[in-house]
């Protein structure tokens, strides 16, 4: 699969690069991309949420009427997740929702992704570009030109580019990310995947490696 070469001003450079049917060009697996999705997910969880349960709740421990001839059902405590206030049955507690996953699983969620978009013709190439200095403006005119306004869209950097980060990091539908960083939540959200031109190998290199 060859893709046009395109500048910062939407023209073609009259270069072409062909990617990698290993990567670009699979059968995507489903089952794959949704492990990796999930475990990014899972990991971003805190896990902080609590509740108290009837021994952590501040109340008195007297007994609230006498056993037997009240007509009603016995009560031994406020605390009893019967009455309001009292502590909740099997509550929330603090814990670790995160999970590891094999390497090859990731790649193969990845390489899913990038197919799929390869498939729907959402990859970009875009020789490298750079600014002066952060400038929402300038990349927003980059959009403009690529025809990607108002679309969501993930610039793939070879390394870090501080000016183009900043200068997207404003745009609620823009996000740039370095090569080594890609992952599958990213790609799919994404309605469009703009590489750099010297991305591409960098990808290659990163999903071929064992």
């Amino acid at each position: 699969m060859e893709l046009a070469v395109y500048n910062s001003n939407g023209q073609e450079t009259g270069r072409k690069i062909k990617l990698s049917s290993e990567i670009f060009g699979i059968e995507p697996n489903d089952h794959a991309i949704y492990l990796d999705v999930k475990q990014m997910l899972a990991n971003r969880r805190q896990g902080t949420h609590k509740s108290k349960e009837r021994a952590e709740v501040s109340y008195s421990t007297k007994k609230l009427k006498r056993q037997k001839g009240t007509g009603g059902a016995r009560a031994g405590s406020i605390k009893s997740p019967v009455f309001v206030g009292g502590g909740r049955i099997f509550g929330p507690k603090p814990r670790d929702y995160s999970f590891r996953l094999n390497k090859k699983v990731k790649q193969l969620a990845r390489k899913s992704a990038l197919s799929y978009k390869a498939k729907d013709n959402g990859i970009v190439l875009v020789e490298g570009f750079s600014f002066d200095s952060p400038s929402t403006k300038n990349f927003t005119g980059v959009l403009n030109s690529l025809n990607l306004q108002g679309k969501k869209t993930l610039f793939v950097i070879p390394e870090q580019n501080q000016n183009l980060y900043l200068s997207s990091r404003n745009l609620q539908n823009s996000k740039v990310v370095v090569a080594s960083d890609i992952n599958t939540f990213d790609i799919l959200h994404a309605n469009n995947v703009v590489l750099f031109e010297n991305s591409v190998k960098s990808i290659e290199n990163l999903l071929t490696q064992n």
